[in-house]
């Protein structure tokens, strides 16, 4: 077998397997549905506000990702514009107890 029908092979295995659990997904859910105690609109509203909550969570995490991401740019920026500038400080923040354990690894 060469590499391009191995390649194929692969692939029509990956795509059964993805069909497969995107069917059972699909019977899953219209299981979960037909069997729920219950009225449809009841259920539609708890599916509906479950996705509501699902969604503000992953706002938030997004957000707070972005902030962190932020936060950490502006750090590197600034580290960048003190050593164009000659007054990069890589102690800058650390407390003193871990500058000295560096100046004294490093023989500062």
């Amino acid at each position: 077998m060469n590499h391009k029908q191995f390649e194929k092979q692969n692939k029509m295995r990956t795509e059964k397997i993805l069909l497969g659990v995107l069917a059972g997904i699909a019977a899953g859910a219209a299981l979960g549905i037909l069997f729920a105690p219950d009225k449809g609109s009841a259920t539609r509203k708890k599916m509906m506000d479950r996705a509501d909550d699902l969604t503000e969570g992953l706002k938030e995490k997004i957000t707070d990702s972005i902030k962190t991401f932020t936060d950490q740019l502006e750090n590197v920026k600034d580290d960048a514009k003190d050593f164009v500038e000659g007054s990069y400080n890589p102690f800058k923040n650390t407390d003193h107890h871990d500058k000295a354990l560096v100046k004294r690894d490093l023989k500062f």
